[in-house]
This record gives C-alpha cells, structure tokens and sequence, in this order.
C-alpha cells in the first residue's frame, strides 16, 4: 500500500500539484487523500472505498489504472491472508449476534407492528366507507317510500 501511495505522491508533486487543489479536483477529503500518500488504510470506511479513491486519484494524474489496482489487488490479497482464521471467525460470530442486514441486495425483516397498523387503518376506512353508504341508502329508501305514500293519498 505505501508503494501505491508514494508513486501517487511522485506522480503529483512532479505535475506540481498540491493536496489541497487535488482534493478540490476530486471532490474528496484531503484526509482520505493523505493517508493514501502514507499508505494508511485504516481512514476508510471500506476496502472498496479506498480502492475506489486510489482508482479516482490515478486517473487524476493520469498514472496506469489498471497497473496501480492490480497492485492495490495483491496488497488485499496479502493483508487479507495474514488475518489469524480465529480472528475471521470472531468477526463471523459479531455479525451473527448484531443481525442487521449487511447487504443492500437482501430485504429488511419487516416490522410486524407495522404490518398491524396499516391493517387497522385499511379496515376502519372500508368499515367508515360500508357505514356511509348504508346511511346514504337508508335515507335514499326511506325518501322513496315517503313519496310513495304521498302518492297513493
């Protein structure tokens, strides 16, 4: 990672470029952009979200893309198989106890509460909507009859 950031750093000190204009350019914090430089991976939210600003920054200076994410590949590659299985399986067991939904292509359970509120609302609309037409009918019909009888007298 600290090779990635000092070709980044070279690359942008010999354009003449300061971190601050760069991080103006890209629209991103001059945090992230620094700890890149410093090979410190730890600022980013993500192994992707730093992947991603890597990618943004080379094409930035107009470095090889796919030069520099393949050695952001085999740096993932190495510091992830450093990482004691025991560790993993911990990590594994937190994500089991929390059980929160992690990804965005799976559905949120949903709140059975809520379900029961909108049941209730659905059903006392149509009960209010049978009462005022059964209302409207009864006086419809006790107003023909009315007219009948005054017919036949």
């Amino acid at each position: 990672m600290k090779d990635i950031g000092e070709k980044l750093r070279a690359s942008r000190e010999e354009a003449g470029l300061s971190l601050e204009e760069v991080s103006d350019d890209l629209k991103q914090d001059i945090k992230k952009l620094q700890a890149i430089e410093e090979g410190n991976k730890d600022v980013f939210k993500d192994i992707y979200d730093l992947k991603y600003c890597i990618r943004d920054y080379a094409k930035y200076l107009c470095l090889d893309c796919e030069k520099l994410e393949c050695e952001f590949n085999e740096f993932v590659f190495e510091y992830t198989s450093k990482i004691p299985v025991a560790a993993i399986k911990e990590a594994d067991n937190e994500l089991e106890d929390e059980k929160k939904v992690i990804s965005p292509y799976t559905t949120k359970p949903q709140d059975k509460k809520g379900i029961n509120i909108k049941m209730l609302i659905i059903i006392t609309v149509v009960l209010l909507a049978i009462s005022i037409m059964a209302v409207v009918f009864i006086s419809n019909s006790n107003n023909g009859t009315d007219a009948n009888i005054a017919l036949l007298m």
